[in-house]
């Protein structure tokens, strides 16, 4: 790739960034559609996250991404905000504006419920969702389908004072179930989520039973190494449809794509091939 002039710029902020996958995404992106831009991996300590996110308009930056720990500090940082990153109480796309101006928004809702459709088409949004897990992406993915219309949503997680103080503070009449009855609360769900790390490569197992979900159920892992979590494996033996955690840092990577270089992209069978072969072992 040769780099001119007017070679858009964006790219990742984080502590650590030398394991994420955006550069590689964006990257292909960039690449199939013949887009002079770049996308960098900026790492940047917590002392000094406000003073880069505010230098992007004079280093020519059309924006970056904002990872983990971050996200939070970002959203005091922004001249405007999104109302859904509001919401989520964090930032991790920010768009440089015309006039120098910094726009925050997160896309990790967009992706989490674009990948479901992507995935299985139509889905059950009248029946109650099991969320388990209480951390960030719990929250996002949390409000994703409140904005999705899900009447009833049910959240679980080991300490059990995250889930309270999570479902209190998004107000939505979000129902708490201990970490010890998440088996049973499957029951009357068409959707069950698992946020939380149990089942990623190194840690341990999530154990939960699916025996009380309907044949229609759709069971989401939002792990992604490995793919096929024993999550996933257990719903697919029993016929149930299935959703895996890389369609959704695909799908999250679009707004952001489309704000900074003017292109709408598309999360295709290629796309997965290519992201899949940097995390096979």
């Amino acid at each position: 790739m040769i780099y001119t002039g007017k070679t858009k710029l964006a790219g990742v902020m984080g502590l650590s960034v030398s394991h994420s996958r955006s550069p590689r995404l964006h990257g292909y992106w960039l690449e199939r559609y013949g887009i002079d831009g770049a996308y960098l991996p900026l790492a940047v300590s917590e002392e000094r996250i406000a003073q880069a996110i505010k230098a992007l308009p004079a280093l020519g930056f059309v924006g970056c991404n904002v990872t983990v720990p971050h996200k939070e500090k970002a959203f005091a940082v922004v001249d405007n905000m999104e109302e859904t990153a509001r919401r989520i109480g964090a930032v991790n796309t920010i768009v440089v504006e015309k006039n120098g101006s910094l726009t925050g928004s997160n896309t990790d809702a967009y992706g989490f419920i674009a990948n479901l459709g992507d995935c299985v088409g139509e889905w059950r949004n009248d029946q109650a969702a099991l969320v388990l897990g209480a951390g960030g992406a719990a929250r996002a993915i949390l409000i994703g389908l409140l904005e999705a219309g899900v009447p009833a949503l049910r959240l679980t997680n080991r300490t059990r004072s995250r889930a309270e103080a999570l479902a209190d503070e998004l107000a939505a009449g979000i129902e708490v179930v201990a970490w010890d009855a998440r088996s049973d609360a499957v029951a009357g769900c068409g959707l069950v989520v698992n946020t939380t790390t149990l089942g990623m490569v190194g840690k341990e197992p999530l154990e939960v039973s699916l025996d009380a979900l309907d044949d229609e159920a759709v069971v989401a892992d939002i792990v992604y190494v490995p793919l096929e979590t024993a999550l996933l494996s257990t719903a697919r033996a029993r016929g149930l449809r299935c959703v895996d955690g890389l369609g959704m840092l695909l799908h999250q990577a679009r707004p952001s794509f489309a704000a900074w270089f003017g292109c709408e992209p598309e999360v295709d069978e290629g796309l997965r091939n290519f992201m899949l072969a940097d995390l096979m072992p």
